[in-house]
């Protein structure tokens, strides 16, 4: 356990610069369902002292193997004069590592390209994904580097980390302390997940959360929500 902090902790200090873009958006689980497919929903509303930014992501994702699965999303976001429209394209890969259950954490990792739909613009993403077991709490820890580079953007390096501190209730309900971490962005906050189990090995997933920033603003507050189908 000490071990693990220590890790932790570690990674957020001495990682490479982080990101001035970034998006409070899901902590990642390093678990894939065998041959699962799924269609996904999500919706973060940034309010602070510069407006509001308002983003929805939709996405379908396929099973590539027992340990893989790719999805692409439509990234849709709200402009300078209040029209929402699509602003990017995603394609991302998850690889579940280890088997649950099987080492002292369970292991996964994720990689992204990401094409912004108005300018040759792009981002890469690669990064571990961590889940660790304690009686009925989960501790999940996401930690990301970022390429950029394009022709509206300086091409760099940055750094991307989130955590999640779960108690597992009940499948429907489960509350959590989210913490994300960028390079002029720091927040925290309460959310809440759930999972309903259907025959067929279908299910439903849900989060909500409302994360705070601590960076000297008046006022920054983002709701993040999602929805997902696996079947």
């Amino acid at each position: 356990m000490r071990y693990y902090i220590f890790l932790l902790f570690s990674l957020l200090i001495s990682g490479p610069a982080l990101a001035d873009n970034f998006i409070v958006d899901r902590v990642y689980h390093p678990y894939v369902l065998p041959f699962e497919r799924e269609v996904e929903w999500r919706l973060m509303s940034r309010q602070n002292d510069d407006g509001n930014l308002l983003q929805q992501r939709y996405s379908f994702g396929h099973a590539l193997s027992e340990r893989t699965i790719l999805e692409a999303y439509i990234v849709g976001s709200r402009d300078e004069q209040g029209d929402f429209g699509a602003s990017s394209y995603e394609l991302e890969f998850r690889w579940m590592l280890t088997e649950q259950g099987q080492y002292w954490a369970d292991w996964g990792m994720l990689f992204e390209i990401e094409k912004e739909h108005a300018s040759n613009d792009w981002s890469a993403k690669s990064g571990v994904l961590t889940e660790k077991e304690f009686g009925r709490f989960s501790l999940t820890t996401n930690v990301f580097l970022v390429y950029e580079w394009g022709d509206n953007i300086a091409s760099e390096f940055e750094g991307e980390f989130k955590m999640k501190y779960r108690y597992r209730w009940i499948p429907e309900i489960q509350p959590a302390i989210e913490f994300y971490a960028a390079e002029d962005y720091v927040g925290a906050g309460p959310g809440f997940m759930g999972i309903k189990r259907f025959p067929a090995s279908r299910q439903l997933k849900w989060e909500v959360a409302f994360i705070t920033g601590f960076n000297g603003d008046n006022k920054d507050h983002t709701l993040r929500m999602a929805l997902e189908y696996e079947f």
